[in-house]
């Protein structure tokens, strides 16, 4: 049965996914960054017989007061009022900024949030189809990220939503060096990393737990690590997961190193879905990197991550009848 604290509904409820089309439009076209993938991916989903059992919301701008729980008010300041400076601007990348990076920035982090309450709230797993922002730091952005995702839902779980432990899963090639800064004094959190040693970022932060792995490991040795950060996450017993779902571990990624397969990573995705089943966790997913040259494999890979999402939402479900 259900624990009593989800709220159990007559009919099985879809996966939720947020999105904004200010997650490709809000980024310019000069950009280094593969902009659209966000819809590619969507329209993938559309296509599928899975989608049917998909709910897509639309996500609000994220409040400043929210967005203090993890960042320094100087530096949020700055950005809202767009007096960050070049130098600032282009340490965390995607330049030419386009007026609306306010707006696509406040909207993917309010994003992230929302799939968080739902996750809380219902249980199940939820995703937010942008962010995993985990090179953000508490005064500085970096590494395409401007605010934190995953230190702000964190913190919005255990301030306002009456949480007391939450666990940051960081599966993404690069180290989340600044989750792992702005939660490092947090008890209540556990941050957990899985990465490449030898990959951005490389002046890298301590994580609660940091499982590094050296360039072209493949399939085998990823998915020990990946086993036991699992554990890792289980064993601090949370309240909910926030899973940083990255995929440029594969091996067609030109940012990542570790020569991971298309079916690596489902299995990979499974076995977090199905022990997060098993000991009734609700998990939020964060979609992270992917910088596949062509696209289309990182798109394969996301499609593949929300479907799956998707399945083991529903056999959460099940169980709970």
């Amino acid at each position: 049965m259900v624990s009593n604290k989800f709220k159990i509904f007559a009919n099985k409820p879809s996966f939720n996914l947020w999105y904004h089309p200010l997650y490709t439009d809000g980024i310019h076209d000069k950009a280094r960054f593969p902009k659209y993938r966000y819809q590619m991916v969507l329209k993938m989903l559309k296509q599928s017989k899975e989608f049917k059992k998909m709910s897509i919301q639309k996500p609000d701008p994220i409040s400043r007061k929210s967005l203090l729980l993890a960042h320094d008010e100087n530096y949020v300041d700055a950005f809202l009022k767009g007096k960050l400076n070049e130098k600032e601007m282009r340490r965390i990348g995607l330049t030419p900024w386009t007026p609306k990076m306010i707006e696509r920035t406040l909207c993917l982090t309010g994003g992230a949030v929302k799939a968080t309450i739902h996750a809380i709230k219902h249980g199940g797993i939820t995703g937010n189809m942008a962010g995993g922002t985990h090179h953000a730091h508490r005064d500085f952005g970096s590494g395409y990220c401007v605010f934190n995702d995953l230190a702000i839902s964190a913190k919005y779980a255990l301030e306002n939503q009456g949480l007391k432990r939450v666990v940051i899963l960081d599966l993404d090639v690069h180290q989340g060096d600044g989750t792992a800064t702005i939660l490092a004094n947090d008890i209540r959190t556990r941050t957990i990393s899985v990465h490449c040693s030898t990959n951005f970022p490389f002046r890298k932060s301590v994580s609660d737990f940091d499982l590094p792995i050296e360039p072209e490991s493949g399939d085998d040795l990823y998915l020990e690590k990946v086993r036991e950060a699992v554990k890792l996450s289980l064993d601090f017993e949370p309240d909910i997961l926030l899973f940083q779902a990255g995929v440029d571990g594969l091996e067609h990624d030109h940012l990542g190193k570790l020569n991971i397969t298309k079916e690596g990573m489902k299995i990979r995705n499974q076995y977090v879905f199905e022990k997060m089943l098993d000991y009734r966790i609700p998990t939020v997913i964060f979609m992270g990197g992917g910088y596949s040259k062509p696209i289309e494999h990182t798109i394969d890979s996301f499609y593949d991550l929300f479907i799956d999402a998707s399945i083991w939402n529903e056999r959460w479900w099940n169980q709970s009848i």
